[in-house]
């Protein structure tokens, strides 16, 4: 499996860079203790409190994308590591007791570091608590059928139609709205040709993860075929539909998706339709998106043309 260490090379080379500065500065500016005044309880305590944050740095930097989020967390525990690393080398270095400087390269990014750590964490939760909503939906779902996509979490089109015949009746009974929103990613294939199937597919997984932090609780998210998503949107009038619409094709286009084996960026965009049910069936509500769908790209050819 790829990892997304690769792509956060540059952080953890900065890091090293920093923590090597300081190590120079101490031993160009101070002297070196003797072993006999050495602290090891002090030595045990500071010097592996900082090689366990740099463990928590690096599954960190493997197990997630380039982001906001990502860099408070790094950003936060690389301050926790610093102040943690010059405190170990006070414990071989004696530094004139008339600096001062010191105690503040040991102290002052502590605290800073636990407050963008804090801030990365809240906004990590919040993350998770959309992305669980979106997980708790569909495993309601899930225990009872085995309509899965191969690739991404999520049910295929078979298991969206089944859901639209059952949803569209009981929407038209109860006279309520019912819209369906698709999504298509735009030359897709340039992606898997230039990288590779496998990239691909890491990139629908990516996709597919940002856009369930953008959907409701209740919508119902569907992997057509291909790079073509469809959710379904209950109680949900076509001028709603197409804002969110708009909402998940700005949200692609600024998803920050970057290729594992070079780092370099992957721009995303994507066309998207909504149409609300009228008297559809299943197989009619999902030909007038497609035929929706056919339009928007060939409008989009011809602007770039």
């Amino acid at each position: 499996m790829n990892s997304m260490f690769y792509l956060h090379r540059l952080k953890w080379a900065g890091l090293l860079l920093v923590a090597n500065a300081g190590l120079l500065l101490y031993l160009s500016l101070g002297d070196l203790k003797t072993t006999p005044s050495w602290s090891w309880t002090d030595i045990a305590g500071e010097g592996g409190s900082a090689a366990l944050v740099l463990v928590w740095l690096g599954l960190l930097l493997k197990g997630r994308p380039a982001g906001r989020v990502t860099n408070l967390l790094f950003i936060g525990l690389a301050c926790l590591f610093l102040s943690l690393w010059m405190d170990t080398l006070d414990e071989f270095v004696a530094l004139p007791e008339a600096w001062v400087w010191d105690h503040w390269l040991e102290s002052a990014p502590m605290p800073v570091g636990f407050v963008l750590l804090t801030i990365g964490i809240y906004h990590w939760h919040r993350e998770q608590l959309a992305i669980n909503a979106q997980m708790v939906n569909r495993e309601r779902h899930f225990r009872e059928h085995r309509q899965f996509d191969k690739v991404t979490p999520l049910a295929d089109a078979g298991y969206l139609r089944s859901q639209l015949a059952a949803a569209l009746p009981e929407a038209q009974e109860n006279q309520q709205p019912l819209s369906l929103l698709v999504l298509d990613l735009d030359e897709f294939h340039l992606i898997n040709a230039r990288y590779g199937h496998a990239e691909g597919d890491r990139v629908l997984q990516l996709v597919c993860q940002q856009m369930m932090m953008n959907l409701r609780r209740h919508d119902l998210l569907c992997r057509l075929a291909g790079d073509r998503f469809a959710v379904l949107l209950p109680n949900t009038l076509e001028a709603q539909a197409q804002t969110l619409a708009l909402e998940l094709t700005q949200s692609i286009a600024h998803l920050a998706c970057k290729s594992s084996l070079q780092g370099e960026r992957i721009p995303l965009r994507a066309t998207t339709v909504a149409v609300m049910a009228r008297q559809d069936d299943a197989e009619s509500l999902l030909a007038r998106s497609n035929l929706a769908m056919a339009h928007a790209k060939q409008a989009l050819e011809l602007k770039r043309a």
